[in-house]
């Protein structure tokens, strides 16, 4: 099936999904920076079941513009199925008829989490860049409360890729008796020069957008233009040379027209403008500054291991299965190798591969049977182990 196009939904394999919404009442939630937020809500979504013993929870953790939706459709108008559908559901790698799925929005995030566009509690304002600086950790911690909230001692695992990757990996440090397997994908334990310097213009294609205003912009006049750079800017670094020459070339849009002008003459061009584009329409530009600064401050070797990558994981427990891409120039591939370095160095159990693949950074979000086929029998192993524990203790 196109998932680009619309569906049946009683012929469709796609899942019904229903977005939930869980509230953090309590204004005690100190953030890494000293500073108290008040009443969060955090947008979450479900799929399959919790099973008696509570042992079959996957957590899955977004990437920078992800969101919670990451599988099933909300309804029958739906178009297009959540994020990684590809991966979860019934018989799929993240199987929905054996594991309970967790996906949650992050904190700072603009679909359904407390976020930069939330509205002040007993104002009538909304937080724009008065929000709080929020890092990985507060979003882990936050998240933390939810699997608590849904009375989940211990999760089978946890998985992400890219941003959701380092969400992984600070899980697996942070709560260490709560994780018994960690899936990063595609991702780092802090940022390097380069990606740091790509998100700041990006964040500066933002901030120079007259509409952005210092963040105080309205639903009516919003810093499109400058979302959208910062969106194109992104997207060229989640491909790769190999895969844009494949794509596009230096294809024409249209070869009649006229030449040596300013227009959108290349179909490369057209593309990055289409991306940039259809961004606007779903994603909050504070929301994009946040989240991107807090990338940039994570530093897992600095924040758990005092600068040393082995001392980061002296409190891990899990089994790590860590996946890099050849083509990721984004998070290259001696980048996880540092991670499973420091994870065997800690003589933990860590198996690692590098997936062949032109498609660059996203490459983990595209159809895969290598990667399926690793993560559902990773995740079999490590089922079969809890449920052997679990029988014997009984």
């Amino acid at each position: 099936m196109n998932n680009n196009t619309a569906h049946n939904i009683d012929k469709s394999p796609y899942k019904i999904v229903k977005k939930q919404f869980f509230l953090i009442s309590e204004n005690d939630f100190i953030l890494q920076t000293g500073e108290r937020l008040e009443d969060i809500t955090i947008a979450y979504e479900t799929f399959g079941t919790l099973n008696a013993k509570k042992n079959n929870a996957i957590l899955i953790l977004h990437a920078l513009t992800g969101d919670s939706h990451a599988a099933g459709v909300y309804d029958k108008k739906d178009e297009k199925p959540g994020w990684w559908d590809i991966m979860i559901g019934p018989g799929k790698a993240i199987d929905t008829d054996i594991y309970f799925v967790i996906c949650s929005n992050i904190l700072g995030g603009c679909m359904g989490s407390t976020g930069p566009s939330s509205i002040i509690p007993g104002e009538k304002n909304s937080y724009n860049m008065n929000f709080p600086m929020v890092t990985i950790p507060d979003m882990v911690r936050v998240q933390k409360r939810l699997i608590d909230h849904l009375k989940i001692k211990k999760l089978l695992a946890v998985t992400g890729g890219s941003l959701g990757g380092m969400q992984a990996l600070e899980w697996s440090v942070r709560y260490p008796d709560m994780v018994e397997a960690a899936i990063p994908i595609a991702t780092t334990m802090k940022h390097s020069a380069l990606s740091i310097a790509f998100n700041e213009v990006a964040r500066q294609a933002i901030t120079s957008d007259p509409n952005w205003n210092n963040g105080n912009y309205s639903k009516e006049k919003k810093p499109d233009i400058g979302l959208s750079v910062a969106r194109m800017i992104g997207h060229i670094t989640y491909l790769s040379d190999k895969s844009m020459r494949m794509k596009f070339g230096r294809k024409l849009q249209d070869k009649n027209d006229l030449p040596f002008t300013f227009d959108t003459k290349f179909q490369v061009e057209s593309y990055l403008k289409y991306q940039g584009e259809k961004f606007v329409t779903r994603f909050d530009a504070n929301s994009f500054l946040y989240i991107t600064k807090a990338a940039d401050y994570f530093d897992l070797e600095e924040q758990h291991g005092k600068g040393s990558p082995v001392d980061a994981f002296l409190n891990a427990k899990a089994r790590f299965l860590v996946i890099s891409y050849t083509s990721d120039w984004l998070y290259p591939t001696h980048e996880s190798k540092a991670i499973v370095k420091a994870l065997k160095k800690n003589r933990l159990d860590v198996s690692f591969c590098e997936i062949k693949s032109e498609w660059g950074h996203d490459a983990f979000l595209l159809p895969d049977k290598r990667l399926n086929k690793m993560i559902k029998g990773f995740l079999a192993s490590v089922y079969e182990k809890i449920q052997g524990a679990t029988n014997n203790e009984i």
